[in-house]
């Protein structure tokens, strides 16, 4: 059996979708010292020229770009993997550091859209539900729904 979005090996099948993200945290910080190496430059230019305030602003604004680079670094890792292995179906979900897993027994397990075609997977069973698909781009999450439903019948 091929899977156009699973990883198999040996009795085990996985899907992992990830957050995309432009760059690494090293690339990120990077450009942050960059930005902050720039606005201290031009803040003590305007300082040796009698504008005081500059500078003041320029610590906000590296305060502030540093606080949005903090925010953004802690979601660049977030991820949903789907492992199907054995009489199970495992649904980890990790959103800015924080783990969620739920397991699922496969014979009694319902995978569907939660509202339309292109809405997230309801993953779903024995009274609980998991959401899924959110980095996987809104037009493809039918296929990915439809190929978790086919592993689960015939893997």
């Amino acid at each position: 059996m091929t899977f156009r979005f699973a990883t198999v090996s040996g009795q085990r099948i996985d899907w992992r979708s990830v957050r995309s993200s432009p760059g690494t945290l090293a690339q990120m910080g990077c450009a942050y010292l960059a930005f902050c190496m720039f606005s201290l430059a031009v803040a003590s230019a305007l300082w040796l020229r009698g504008v005081h305030v500059a500078m003041s602003v320029a610590g906000f604004c590296m305060a502030a770009a540093g606080w949005a680079l903090v925010v953004f670094g802690r979601h660049m890792k977030d991820a949903e993997t789907i492992s199907l292995q054995g009489a199970s179906l495992v649904v980890e979900c990790e959103t800015a550091g924080r783990k969620v897993r739920s397991e699922f027994d496969r014979s009694r397990v319902h995978v569907e859209p939660k509202a339309c075609d292109r809405s997230l997977i309801m993953v779903s069973a024995q009274g609980r539900s998991v959401e899924v698909g959110r980095y996987v781009r809104p037009e493809l999450r039918q296929a990915l729904a439809s190929e978790i439903r086919m592993a689960l019948r015939t893997a």
